[in-house]
């Protein structure tokens, strides 16, 4: 039919939920408004590993329909693939993927393409990377020893030839680039002369500024500040931070000017990406705004969670806290964890004064899963995870710089304990026998009372607001991209549920030029997140709920805001609406 719209995702995320892009794909493979709106959906990324069956190629529940790794041609495409396997000398698996929503029983199983291009013929490739650097300045010589930025040169020739006989290469067809390791394909499709491919960037982040904010001792207390008075002064990332062409993200994000359209997934977003060149002053971006879970329990579904972490946190410590806070996240410098034991310093003496405790329980590692025989041994032998020691299987070395802060804060504080289990999942197979036998992971969501993220850069933050719809308080900074979307949906009035953290606060009298900004280091940094702190710490003791009253209307608020902020609003309000200033979508499914 000439009016389907055909979805193609290149991405690194094709088999697995990694990060936050498998978020979205999870949230838009499992949206009604999504699936019935977009007629055909591909995921197109590299085969990271020819080890393992065929039946573990396309995750738990894919279905091969064609795989030269292992011999199995199972589809009418397979004698085109082989002679695209035999052109570019690379392997190709094709299938489907099941994505699932437990929640409503939502499924659907787009198609996946994977490619081994670990081989690719020399003289095709350079090829391509000729016409990269003639089309769009792409300086290829400069990244190839990168593996990183290789393996998604390597993919793009092979993915468009791959979607031409799949018959997916259609003036209908918008080929999204996820992040920079798209964005090859997206160029290949804009340079292919036979079809009227779209293309789309969608951002979710700017890899140039992440590093800036990252590297830099002044995060983001610096950076914000010295964007914004950049972008006054007419000034660009190379103008006040040095010249970023070296950096092979940079180089492909900065590629996104190519495209038809641009998606940011939050409003800072949107200001970093005007922020790299003149070229994006002017430039089609839309905010599509990345969707959280919306689900609806009753005070005793909740108490019941908590009652479970408190048994759990009771079995390792010896008593039962008056209230429960987490922090899910990834073992990462962007997601801030030092400024959790800054609140919880000023908390703590709070609750000395009130005579209640907490458990801060952190669920996070920077490592691969531990096995259950480790966990159980670690758990026996040393008290695992009240204890830790370093080095396989238990702490990494960024494990053990932060565990050394938390024994420091635990020395210190009598009513609050910080618990850090550097495990990914939640049940005691994953976890040890100490935990309540029916925990699961949803447990740590729907039980939490207060959830921290107070990032130095976050472009949404999906974890952060995760706990809302269950009443959770949900703690973050204005520089995470969630924000604007919470404001958009309650026109900028406060909520209770959510509490914002401001550490980019500076007066103009002490830093009046963008000079005076860019000296701003770890010293200034800390003053200002000492103040904050505080501020912060003293919000949450007054919104903690104190009773079962109190509890039940913390989750009605926090599920009337989260309801407004699922996956079907999204693609409803931002997806759909920058998807018809690019290809025509049916009249039927436009946005009023």
């Amino acid at each position: 039919m000439a009016n389907e719209t055909t979805a193609v995702h290149v991405t690194h995320e094709t088999i697995g939920k990694v990060g936050g892009i498998g978020a979205v794909l999870q949230g838009f493979f499992t949206s009604k408004s999504y699936l019935e709106s977009i007629d055909r959906s591909i995921l197109v990324g590299p085969l990271f590993t020819t080890e393992g069956s065929l039946s573990e190629r396309l995750g738990d529940d894919g279905k091969v329909l064609y795989s030269s790794i292992d011999g199995y041609f199972n589809t009418e495409y397979a004698p085109a693939f082989r002679e695209i396997e035999q052109y570019y000398n690379v392997g190709i698996v094709y299938g489907r993927r099941l994505f699932v929503d437990e929640e409503t029983g939502i499924k659907s199983s787009p198609e996946v393409v994977l490619v081994d291009v670990r081989c690719i013929d020399e003289g095709v490739i350079n090829e391509f990377k000729r016409r990269l650097f003639n089309g769009f300045g792409i300086q290829s010589h400069l990244h190839e020893h990168l593996w990183e930025y290789e393996q998604y040169v390597r993919l793009a020739p092979v993915a468009i030839d791959v979607l031409k006989v799949i018959q997916a290469a259609k003036d209908s067809t918008v080929v999204f680039s996820h992040e920079f390791m798209g964005m090859p394909t997206a160029l290949a499709a804009i340079l292919e002369p036979c079809c009227n491919f779209k293309t789309i960037f969608y951002a979710h982040e700017v890899a140039t500024m992440r590093r800036i904010v990252e590297e830099h001792h002044g995060h983001d207390t610096m950076f914000y500040n010295a964007m914004k008075q950049a972008r006054k002064c007419g000034l660009f990332v190379n103008d006040v931070f040095g010249d970023q062409s070296t950096y092979f993200k940079h180089a492909l994000v900065e590629a996104s000017k190519h495209c038809d359209h641009i998606y940011a997934v939050g409003d800072y977003v949107v200001d970093e990406l005007r922020f790299l060149a003149p070229q994006f002053e002017n430039a089609s971006i839309n905010i599509v705004y990345n969707g959280i879970p919306s689900y609806q329990i009753s005070v005793q579904e909740k108490l019941a969670s908590k009652e479970k972490l408190r048994r759990y946190c009771e079995n390792l410590l010896g008593y039962q806290p008056d209230f429960i806070f987490t922090h899910v996240t990834r073992l990462v410098r962007s997601k801030g964890l030092w400024r959790d034991l800054r609140v919880l310093e000023h908390v703590e003496k709070e609750f000395k004064t009130q005579g209640k405790t907490a458990v801060l329980l952190v669920l996070s590692t920077e490592v691969s899963r531990r096995r259950s025989s480790d966990i159980y041994n670690m758990e026996s032998t040393y008290n695992w995870p009240v204890a830790h020691r370093e080095g396989w299987p238990d702490l990494s070395g960024g494990e053990a710089d932060y565990y050394t802060a938390i024994q420091e804060f635990n020395t210190r504080s009598s009513n609050i304990k910080i618990i850090f289990i550097n495990q990914f999942g939640f049940n005691p197979e994953r976890c040890g026998k100490r935990m309540p036998a029916n925990m699961e992971f949803m447990d740590i969501r729907k039980g939490s009372d207060v959830e921290f993220g107070q990032s130095i850069y976050e472009p949404f933050g999906i974890a952060q607001l995760e706990p809302l719809t269950f009443g959770g308080i949900c703690v973050f900074t204005n520089v995470c991209g969630c924000l604007g979307f919470l404001r958009d949906t309650t026109g900028g009035a406060d909520v209770k549920n959510a509490i914002v953290a401001d550490y980019t606060k500076l007066t103009a009298r002490e830093y009046p030029e963008i000079e005076d900004i860019l000296q701003i280091e770890q010293s200034v940094r800390n003053r200002i997140e000492a103040a904050e702190s505080e501020r912060v710490a003293m919000q949450i003791c007054s919104r903690l709920p104190m009773n079962e009253a109190e509890v039940e209307s913390m989750i009605k608020a926090g599920y009337e805001l989260a309801k407004d902020m699922d996956w079907d609003t999204v693609v409803n309000k931002y997806l759909l609406r920058g998807l018809q200033s690019v290809c025509k979508v049916p009249d039927e499914l436009h946005i009023s």
